[in-house]
């Protein structure tokens, strides 16, 4: 897990820092700005392959697992994918900090220089400082929206 998401952290940034990769390869993935079950691998094919297919063989083989576990990684990778996309609060948000609302709010316009991490932990955001904090607020029809946190702007003019 930790070297899928190394791996996913570092290529998913530079595919958001190089115009030319996100122009021509990410921006596909992006044209869904509310993200949902189905649109979680939409994406250019050789995105599929660089960012899911090769992270996902690389922590295979650099960790040594069995076939059986490589079989239940390769699907929960999957499946948590699927989750960060799906728009919907889920158990398995309970336990890890990487979740539909931390992956919304990159997919919003002023979250895409953020929160790069997927699909397990968010640890490489908060070292790097492209994490941004949300909170979730009820909707008046019912269910969460995440927004991000405002950062305060010091008396230097920078913000914290």
């Amino acid at each position: 897990m930790v070297v899928m998401d190394t791996y996913q952290y570092f290529v998913h940034r530079y595919m958001h820092t190089n115009k030319f990769l996100y122009k021509h390869i990410h921006s596909q993935h992006h044209t869904i700005v509310v993200p949902y079950a189905f649109g979680a691998l939409y994406s250019n094919p050789l995105e599929g392959f660089f960012m899911d297919t090769a992270s996902a063989t690389l922590g295979f083989l650099v960790s040594g697992m069995t076939p059986r576990t490589a079989i239940f990684f390769f699907s929960l990778a999957n499946l948590k994918t699927v989750d960060d996309h799906c728009s919907m609060w889920l158990p398995l948000h309970l336990v890890l900090a990487n979740n539909t609302a931390f992956h919304g709010i990159h997919h919003q316009l002023y979250g895409q220089k953020y929160n790069f991490s997927q699909p397990f932990f968010v640890h490489w955001d908060k070292l790097f400082g492209t994490y941004m904090s949300y909170t979730l607020e009820e909707r008046k029809g019912g269910g969460l929206d995440a927004r991000p946190v405002k950062h305060r702007v010091a008396a230097h003019g920078k913000s914290d």
